[in-house]
């Protein structure tokens, strides 16, 4: 019998936004009150950005599919790119040194292992969890999740048309790894809030990361000024003239490299999103040497934050617990695969002494992307969101060569008699 599809309460998305900014603005009050100071010292307001519009959803009383998400990844997470990058010092970025790198290599490689070693694994204790032939084979759908934990959504659909899981296999797998990573974001969201104490269990040499915090710290208090009404104006003009920009360069470079050069696909250069992103995040790092940079003095990575505590709100929305009941076992196939690639990360990261900053943006610009990873990164500060873009677009480039290769061993070690189908 087929599940009756239940009516939200709320349909009408100005109300549903009106709703989440409500809903956002009351956390922040609570968070700024002396009464709730001991609460949200152990909940940062950032992980209840997240977890609370998805309540909304999952007791319907707004519907989970909106148009909010785009709005907000599209328009607002490219004008957070832009503030949020235009006081940044790249030099000090850059100094930050090779142990991002490294953890942002480890995560990929902890994804592309963990895969196979998961099968292997659950094989040995539960075979039907990890079983199936042809279309059904549950390793097909968990390329899927490869492509999108390593790259993105377009690395996923990638993944898609070269394994050739089933459409409900497929669709299985999409909701496995929206609620496991969003799962392991909220653990992230905690860690930020408590990082000093992770970085004293990983034994992490944080005094890269917290130089160019006390740096930016020091910028906003020299320049920093109660904003008059033309600079808010620039502040907003710049964000969404560059968002403009961004989209016209998506409009255009996408559909010219998927018509000239097709295979560029395996770097993601057909995707209009991952354009968007790019030149967002380029014309924020040009302003940074520019006079525009004062601007920072005038609220702009405040303008940045309110934008991606949007984002996170449009991303909590789109969270649905009760899939997790519905789907038990892949869940817990997944949450296996990730339980790995955290304590690899982990165990690397307390091996080489890397902060928990690196480990937390390491992993969300793999299983995320540009629009985790910023997010990820400016819990610790606002100033640290660059780090996580440009490694996620890094994550991209590597998303469909990392999948095919995650689906390759998967095969191999699945006993699958079917053959791969990779035309």
């Amino acid at each position: 019998m087929e599940e009756a599809v239940i009516t939200p309460l709320i349909t009408n998305e100005a109300v549903v936004f009106g709703l989440l900014m409500a809903l956002l603005g009351g956390i922040f009050w609570a968070a700024s009150h002396p009464r709730f100071s001991s609460f949200f010292k152990v909940i940062p307001a950032l992980l209840l950005c997240y977890f609370l519009p998805s309540l909304l959803t999952n007791f319907h009383i707004v519907p989970k599919d909106t148009h909010l998400y785009f709005v907000a990844s599209r328009y607002l997470l490219p004008a957070s790119l832009v503030l949020l990058t235009l006081s940044i010092d790249l030099k000090a970025v850059f100094g930050l040194g090779p142990k991002a790198l490294i953890m942002f290599f480890m995560a990929t490689a902890s994804i592309i292992i963990g895969g196979p070693i998961v099968i292997l694994a659950l094989s040995a204790v539960a075979p039907d969890l990890v079983g199936g032939v042809g279309p059904d084979a549950v390793w097909r759908g968990m390329s899927t999740i490869a492509g999108s934990w390593i790259g993105g959504g377009a690395n996923q659909a990638a993944m898609f048309e070269i394994f050739k899981p089933s459409g409900a296999l497929y669709s299985a797998m999409i909701t496995v790894d929206v609620v496991v990573a969003e799962v392991w974001m909220a653990i992230i969201l905690l860690g930020a809030a408590k990082s000093d104490q992770v970085d004293g269990w990983l034994k992490a040499d944080n005094r890269s990361v917290k130089a160019l915090q006390g740096e930016m710290e020091d910028f906003l208090s020299r320049t920093s000024r109660i904003p008059t009404f033309p600079e808010v104006m620039q502040i907003l003009g710049l964000a969404f003239g560059a968002v403009a920009i961004s989209h016209v360069a998506g409009d255009t470079l996408a559909p010219w490299f998927a018509e000239n050069a097709p295979y560029t696909a395996n770097f993601s250069l057909t995707s209009d999103f991952f354009w968007v992103v790019i030149v967002a995040t380029t014309v924020g790092l040009l302003l940074s040497f520019t006079k525009a940079r004062n601007l920072e003095g005038a609220g702009a990575s405040r303008w940045g934050s309110v934008f991606i505590y949007i984002l996170v709100g449009t991303i909590g929305m789109k969270m649905d617990i009760k899939e997790a009941v519905q789907q038990p076992g892949l869940i817990l196939v997944g949450a296996v695969w990730m339980l790995f690639h955290i304590l690899i990360l982990l165990g690397v990261a307390r091996w080489i002494k890397a902060p928990f900053f690196f480990v937390a943006v390491g992993s969300k610009a793999n299983i995320g992307g540009a629009a985790s990873a910023p997010v990820a990164a400016a819990a610790f500060h606002p100033s640290l969101a660059p780090v996580g873009v440009l490694l996620a677009v890094l994550g991209y480039a590597l998303g469909t060569y990392g999948g095919w290769l995650t689906g390759l061993l998967m095969y191999l070690v699945s006993g699958d008699p079917a053959a791969m189908m990779l035309e």
